[in-house]
């Protein structure tokens, strides 16, 4: 055997052996890339082409392996209830906390080939949403920053979200 094909007989042997291993590395697909805890970054807002100006929002999103969803967003100002019982805000604090927070969760799958999220909401803040159907369009992922269109919003608007992917918790 010249050295040539030892050469060449070795990088196979090697090859076979990590790829039966699992050492080679193997591309994430978008639903792994996806899953975990993700901060909001920043959020613009279209609608016919105008911007629509954003409040100063707050918001978390998680993605779980398992093919769940949970999604919190609030304005940075909402006011506190007198009253210190969420059930029993005055008209105007209720008028003024409504509108500024939103939550819902559900299950999600992920078309690979368009890079598209689906989320279905099973429960909400806002009940019109419950059973609805949703897309995420990804525009750029990265192990710590994600970015998507939310290309139909209940409004007409079209929402383009960037996500800071959240640091882990210390163990105590």
């Amino acid at each position: 055997m010249t050295i040539n094909r030892r050469c060449a007989f070795g990088m196979a042997l090697l090859a076979s052996v990590s790829f039966a291993t699992g050492s080679v590395a193997q591309e994430k697909t978008l639903k792994e890339e996806v899953v975990g805890t993700w901060i909001l970054a920043s959020i613009t807002s279209t609608k016919d082409g105008a911007d629509i100006p954003q409040p100063d929002l707050q918001g978390v999103l998680t993605y779980t392996a398992d093919g769940y969803f949970h999604f919190v967003s609030m304005r940075k100002d909402l006011p506190k209830i007198a009253a210190n019982d969420r059930t029993k805000p005055t008209p105007e604090e209720a008028m003024a906390v409504a509108p500024g927070a939103l939550a819902y969760t559900g299950s999600f799958t992920v078309d690979e080939k368009t890079k598209t999220i689906h989320p279905t909401v099973m429960m909400a803040t806002f009940p019109n949403m419950v059973g609805t159907n949703q897309q995420r369009v990804v525009t750029a992922i990265s192990a710590d920053e994600m970015t998507f269109t939310n290309p139909r919003t209940a409004t007409g608007a079209v929402l383009n979200i960037v996500w800071k992917k959240a640091p882990a918790v210390a163990a105590k």
